[in-house]
Parts: C-alpha cells; sequence; structure tokens
C-alpha cells in the first residue's frame, strides 16, 4: 500500500476521531450549560439515540460503496456533515438540536468507511501492525479531542465544539478531493488466487463465525460503553482536581496506556489473548468503583492496557474470517453488533445511575467484562487454531 495514501486515510480517521470524542465526556455539561437539561436519563437516551443512527446508517454506506468509490461518496457525505453540524450550533431548542444532530450522525457514520477501506489494501501479513497503529491513533486523538472539548466548554461557547466539528468534516472532504486528483483509488489487496480459494472456504470464513464474533462484540463494547456518559461527572465527584479539561484528559487515559502497549507489543500477532485481556479489564473498572482518585486513576490505567489489546486482537480476528473484497460488509455486521452494545449500555447508564448512584455502571460493566471472557472462551477458545489454519489453508 502506498505510504503516502496510508498516511491521508489515517490522517482522515484521526480527525473523524477528534470530531466525535470532544463531547463524548461531556454530554451532561452540554446539554445543561446549552439546554438548562439536567436529568441524566435524557442524556442516556440522546447518546441511545446516536448509536442507534449509526448502526442503521453504516450499512446502507457499505452498500453504497460497493457502487460508489469510497472517496467520491466520502466528498458527499461530509459536506451534508459538515453544513448539519453548522445548524447543530444554531439550534434554538432540545428538540431542534436533536433533528439535526442526529442528521448529521447519519451522514458522519459513512467516515467508518476509511477503516475497512485501509485494511483492503493493506496485505493480511500487516494486519495486526496496522490495526494497532490505528487503535492508538483513535486514543491519542481522543486524548486531543477530550482536551478541546473540555477547553470549549469550560473556557468558550459550548456550542463552538460543532463549529469545529464542522471544520473537521469539511477538511476530510477536501482530503478526499485532493486524493481523488492526485491518484486514483488503489485495488484492494489480494492475498489469494481466486483459483486457490474455493467458494466452500469463503463461505465458511464469511459466515457464522461473524456473527458469533458480532455477539461477542455486542457484550465487550455494551461493558465498555456503560462506564462512559458520566464517568466526568463521576470524577468530579470524587477528586479534588475538578473541572471539565482535568476529567477530559482523566477520561483519556487509555488512549496513553494503548500507545505504551503498542511500543512494547511491537508485533500484534496473538501473544496477549482475548480472555486475559477482558478480565484485566474488569479488574480496571473495578478500581475505578472504588471511589478513592487514587484508586481511580490506576483503574484507568488497567482498563486502558486491557481494552487496548482487546479491541485489537478482536478486530484482527474479524479480518481473519473476512476475505478483503468482504472487509466492509461483514464490518459493517461487526459495527451493528458494537453499535447496539453501545446503545443498550447508553440507554440503561441513565437509569443505573438515577436509581444507584454514579459508581454503580463500573460494577456492572466489570461484571459484563467477566462474562464476555466467559462467552468467548465457549463460542471461540477451542476453535481459534482450526480457524487460523482454515485461513493459512486457503
Amino acid at each position: 500500500m502506498d505510504k503516502h495514501l496510508k498516511s491521508f486515510l489515517v490522517a482522515m480517521i484521526a480527525v473523524s476521531v477528534v470530531s466525535d470524542s470532544m463531547l463524548i465526556p461531556f454530554y451532561p455539561q452540554f446539554f445543561a450549560a446549552v439546554f438548562s437539561v439536567t436529568d441524566p436519563q435524557h442524556i442516556g437516551l440522546y447518546l441511545s439515540a446516536v448509536c442507534f443512527t449509526v448502526m442503521l446508517a453504516f450499512p446502507v454506506w457499505a452498500a453504497a460503496a460497493k457502487q460508489v468509490p469510497v472517496l467520491r461518496l466520502l466528498i458527499y457525505t461530509q459536506f451534508a456533515a459538515g453544513i448539519l453540524s453548522i445548524g447543530c450550533y444554531g439550534a434554538g431548542s432540545v428538540s431542534e438540536f436533536w433533528l439535526l444532530s442526529l442528521l448529521m450522525q447519519i451522514f458522519k457514520a459513512s467516515y467508518l468507511l476509511i477503516y475497512p477501506y485501509v485494511m483492503s489494501l493493506e496485505h493480511k501479513d500487516k494486519h495486526g501492525g496496522t490495526i494497532g497503529l490505528l487503535s492508538v491513533i483513535a486514543h491519542l486523538v481522543a486524548i486531543l479531542g477530550a482536551g478541546i472539548g473540555g477547553f470549549v466548554l469550560q473556557l468558550l461557547e459550548p456550542r463552538l465544539a460543532f463549529l469545529l466539528m464542522s471544520a473537521g468534516d469539511f477538511l476530510q472532504m477536501f482530503v478526499c478531493f485532493f486524493l481523488l486528483g492526485k491518484d486514483k483509488a488503489a485495488a484492494p489487496v489480494q492475498t489469494a488466487h481466486p483459483q486457490n480459494r474455493p467458494e466452500h472456504k469463503t463461505a465458511v470464513l464469511t459466515g457464522w463465525p461473524v456473527y458469533k464474533l458480532g455477539l461477542i462484540m455486542f457484550l465487550f463494547y455494551f461493558s465498555v460503553y456503560l462506564v462512559r456518559p458520566f464517568f466526568s461527572r463521576y470524577w468530579e465527584s470524587i477528586s479534588a482536581w475538578n473541572g471539565e479539561i482535568i476529567s477530559g484528559l482523566v477520561f483519556a487515559i487509555p488512549g496513553v496506556m494503548a500507545l505504551l502497549a503498542l511500543c512494547i507489543n511491537k508485533n500484534m500477532g496473538g501473544k496477549q489473548r482475548i480472555i486475559r485481556a477482558a478480565l484485566l479489564g474488569a479488574a480496571g473498572l473495578l478500581l475505578q468503583a472504588s471511589g478513592q482518585q487514587e484508586w481511580v486513576l490506576l483503574g484507568r490505567c488497567v482498563f486502558g492496557w486491557a481494552l487496548f489489546h482487546a479491541t485489537v486482537h478482536l478486530d484482527l480476528l474479524l479480518f481473519a474470517i473476512s476475505t478483503p473484497a468482504s472487509y466492509a460488509a461483514d464490518f459493517s455486521k461487526i459495527y451493528f453488533f458494537q453499535s447496539l452494545g453501545a446503545l443498550v449500555a447508553s440507554f440503561i447508564a441513565g437509569s443505573i445511575v438515577a436509581a444507584y448512584g454514579l459508581s454503580t455502571p463500573f460494577i456492572a460493566g466489570a461484571l459484563g467484562l467477566a462474562l464476555t471472557a466467559l462467552l468467548f472462551s465457549l463460542l471461540f477458545k477451542a476453535k481459534i487454531k482450526s480457524m487460523h489454519a482454515v485461513i493459512e489453508a486457503s
């Protein structure tokens, strides 16, 4: 894969994640400051609606990408997302904001096509390193996004976050223009000759295993996203180091741990087990439930280390059981389950906090990760070696 093309595509992913992460830790503060809405259940319902919208929109864009080149499609969708982001800035009521922001999310969802597009251009023997690199970049720019979001909410007008989002959308649009003008998109890498890949093997690789992995992804993302919506509120309630900027940086600690993990584990070839990572993540969440800021900081570090390894190897398993021609379609299926987990978590989080307090989502999330480890061992552990043998033979 051409290094310059890859650099531009990775940069687009980075810009997208910055835009998405600016308000994730701060929606309770945003709704309170802009619309005087403080009900935790309202925040949970809104985040659920966002997840549901993206979950339904992305498979549509994946299907559209079969007819329209990805970069050309992104020009139109990111332009629409940028215009709607400006509309969110000017929204005069909660209902108007809901309508405009959900429409914006429909078009923003198309940027998710970049990930399977990058993987389709990359050789399979480099998938582990590429997935690890993209995961680290996503975590690191999440730090930047959370920092920008905290800065905007604490020192500036909260609505300005949506103008920054629109700038990111237009930047992606111009990058797509540039790439189309400079060079036509490269064809996906063929890792095996068609005549050596019988149809029944393709069916095995892209059939039921993808849905089993989707079930794992649902439970995993449910557990992880359960603690996100009210983390900043939780931190402010237990720590003397409060304020949106500090809360955003603490929220983004897993990004630092992801960079450290990538540097130590340069070979993402499966040395870290998904089961072990899920259980370690559960321990990190329990530490965060302690209510002591020192233990919470340690828990964020442990959780970030575990989250990086779990997500990298779950994604690596997806691209191992899929084929380049099916990457976008299979990734859209997996993303559906991921989003469904995040949607259910966002919907339940508000109710849990309202009924039991701010520390309860960490305990529930830890139980969910422990169950993820158990379910993965039942569905995959005994079959991973044979699955990789099929992949290599094909």
